[in-house]
């Protein structure tokens, strides 16, 4: 085992899944750790983008990849779609749990030769490190700890403005934690055009041009609710065009590289009436990617609050997303034509509602976002579990109204 890996919040997630059925679908970006992941649990492992040849042999047999100690890792197993059937079927022959662990950075194309693997292929989600598997929250104010009612207690960390710009643009891959910022943006930029000419199996080629457009304009627009009309108005501004059923393809093969992540609206059963919006927010993966796109470095971003300040709010998704997968919430985002709330856990019925502020310092900010909270609460079925408004550094607290105070270089789950 190699001393230099950080545990990642997947970890235990991927042991108790591998105790609960026959296989386990790792998925998500790529460089962000699947493979390291699943390969301190594996006993065995083949890698379908290291071996042109073996990729041709398992198309035209893929059990050939399955022998070997189990569990038995197939990274990056999209690559030989028919993988899925074969380990479908050996693990219905085994008849055991742990069987094979799945690594993937695209989702095929929905197939109708592919079973849906239910009670035998279990799937998780893994995504860039967040800020407390980087090291770069001191961890002292657990989600799970809000979610249950428990008010915030923590000093903070020392960590300034300028520290966090250059967190969010070093972003959360691995391979970024050694390397300087200048390096890390210069990696972004490379990941950004490496996706732009990227081709997903059996799916038409797309023009790299357009698909980089694309991303600059997404990057525009991350966090927030961009309709593909807007878009397209972006993409022609910079020189290019999309036509709609092409923009909304390009859209698809982003969203199936893992590059784009949608946050879902949370609608009408929060409330009693007032319409609520259904299109969601959508972000690039990691804000380091939106980041590279615009060019922004950290002391740019210092300097332009506004910029800055969306892109921390994809930030704090990232993070609050995955922290609450691990707990077991789901994430979501809530806008009507009277009020909105920046991002919505809910598990079973119920739900809290978390407001995104780059700084804590001022009261004013607070007090606003804080009232925004509480107004669009009291109009909810039933009462949150926690509101909170999440600022980027200092100290973590509950107010006088109940509204805590989370510095998301805090926060763990």
């Amino acid at each position: 085992m190699s001393t230099s890996y950080l545990p990642r919040l997947v970890d235990a997630q991927l042991t108790r899944a591998l105790r609960a059925s026959g296989a386990v679908v790792l998925e998500g970006p790529k460089a962000c750790g699947k493979t390291t992941t699943a390969g301190r649990i594996a006993a065995s492992a083949v890698r379908l983008d290291a071996s042109p040849a073996l990729r041709t042999a398992a198309q035209v047999d893929a059990t050939i990849l399955l022998p070997g100690e189990t569990p038995r890792l197939i990274d990056e197993w999209q690559l030989v779609p028919d993988v899925w059937n074969a380990v479908r079927a050996e693990v219905d022959t085994r008849q055991a749990d742990g069987q094979f662990i799945l690594t993937g950075s695209a989702t095929p194309s929905d197939d109708a030769t592919r079973h849906t693997g239910a009670m035998r292929i279990a799937r998780l989600t893994m995504g860039p490190m967040t800020l407390v598997e980087s090291g770069a929250s001191d961890g002292t104010v657990p989600l799970g700890s809000l979610l249950m009612g428990e008010a915030p207690s923590s000093a903070g960390s020392d960590a300034s403005l300028t520290d966090v710009a250059e967190t969010l643009c070093r972003g959360g891959w691995p391979s970024n934690l050694r390397r300087d910022v200048a390096d890390a943006q210069s990696a972004a930029r490379d990941y950004l055009r490496a996706m732009s000419s990227t081709d997903l199996p059996g799916e038409p080629r797309r023009d790299p041009v357009k698909l980089a457009a694309l991303l600059r304009a997404l990057a525009r627009g991350t966090g927030t609710y961009t309709s593909n009309a807007a878009l397209a108005r972006d993409i022609t501004a910079s020189g290019e065009t999309l036509n709609p059923r092409t923009l909304t393809s390009y859209l698809d093969a982003l969203t199936r590289l893992w590059v784009t992540v949608d946050q879902r609206a949370w609608g009408g059963h929060l409330r009693s009436s007032a319409p609520a919006r259904k299109s969601p927010k959508r972000h690039l993966v990691d804000p380091s990617l939106a980041a590279a796109a615009l060019g922004a470095s950290p002391t740019a971003l210092v300097q332009d609050p506004e910029t800055f300040g969306q892109l921390f709010e994809s930030l704090a998704f990232r993070d609050l997303s995955t922290y609450a997968r691990t707990l077991g919430w789901e994430t979501f985002a809530y806008q009507d034509p009277t009020s909105e709330i920046d991002v919505v856990l809910v598990r079973n019925g119920a739900w809290a509602g978390f407001e995104v502020k780059l700084t804590g310092g001022n009261p004013q900010v607070l007090d606003a976002a804080a009232s925004s909270l509480l107004r669009t609460a009291a109009a909810m079925r039933t009462p949150p579990a926690a509101l909170a408004v999440v600022t980027a550094t200092g100290p973590s607290y509950r107010r006088a109204d109940g509204v805590d105070v989370v510095a998301l270089t805090s926060l763990r789950p």
